[in-house]
């Protein structure tokens, strides 16, 4: 599905004005969704598709304030939320006997948690499903527990999987976080949900500047990486990843060029991936 469809976009500035408007939005009877998604399946119908979108946007916005405490842009995580929400309309089959709103929840979070994940830089042990899993889960158990101790290390880290030093580790990085952690889900329906098949995070593009943000700010290689882009892929890497201040959003960069913000994130991700090659080199 074409990510362009025209859609309510969140911007930083309106947020309140969005979240309003796709309130405004009517939900849908069973039978209308039923409908909508046949003849999206049968006969490639945006409209209906966009009304399967438009009906669901308000449950983007519901799950993104579950990631407020990232430090990361509301405007963002909907949009992130909303690329998820419009995968799980293309791939919904209305024949399951199951609602939208069941099917689209996990590519919703899919989509955010991958993108807390390329952008949270305190974030760097979360490389595989299990390590993923602790990040996203930890925090919930530790509020049952509070400290842990040594004891509770193991059993933690028998419950999800990873070493107990990954578990120490991830504990104090999150010690100085007041994170709003996604409550731990069933084992049974996580193990079918898309982020169990997200590809790691050392194969983002934008691995590269999370590991060298401090040691190669100054060194000749970034500064020969950032040299070999053009003026307005060098800005957007500069403004998301290099500011002293609060980097730029998004849609704040797709508002200074006049473009779509997914078009922003595909010359931000062309950008990162050819400063990665530059500088492994």
């Amino acid at each position: 599905m074409n990510t362009t469809m025209a859609l309510p976009i969140p911007a930083a500035g309106s947020l309140e004005t969005y979240i309003q408007t796709v309130n405004r939005f009517p939900l849908l009877t069973q039978e209308q969704e039923t409908d909508y998604a046949r003849r999206l399946r049968d006969h490639g119908d945006l409209e209906a598709a966009r009304q399967l979108v438009l009906s669901h946007l308000r449950l983007v916005v519901s799950i993104a304030r579950n990631y407020a405490g990232y430090g990361l842009p509301q405007a963002d995580l909907i949009q992130e939320g909303n690329i998820g929400l419009m995968k799980a309309v293309k791939r919904f089959d209305p024949e399951r006997g199951v609602r939208l709103v069941s099917f689209a929840m996990h590519w919703i979070r899919a989509e955010i948690h991958e993108f807390v994940l390329r952008n949270w830089r305190l974030v760097r042990i979360a490389t595989t499903k299990a390590q993923r899993k602790l990040f996203f889960n930890l925090r919930s158990m530790k509020q049952d527990l509070g400290t842990l101790g040594a004891a509770e290390v193991q059993t933690v880290a028998r419950e999800l999987g990873v070493k107990p030093e990954e578990v120490v580790e991830m504990e104090t990085r999150l010690g100085g976080q007041d994170l709003a952690l996604e409550p731990a889900g069933d084992d049974e329906r996580e193990q079918f949900a898309p982020i169990s098949y997200l590809a790691a995070e050392d194969a983002e593009p934008g691995s590269v500047l999370e590991a060298e943000q401090n040691a190669r700010l100054r060194s000749a290689g970034l500064e020969r990486a950032l040299a070999s882009l053009d003026a307005r892929s060098r800005r957007i890497i500069e403004a998301r990843w290099l500011t002293e201040g609060e980097a730029a959003t998004l849609h704040e960069l797709a508002a200074e060029f006049g473009v779509s913000a997914e078009r922003i994130r595909q010359i931000e991700a062309k950008g990162l991936a050819k400063m990665k090659g530059l500088i492994a080199g």
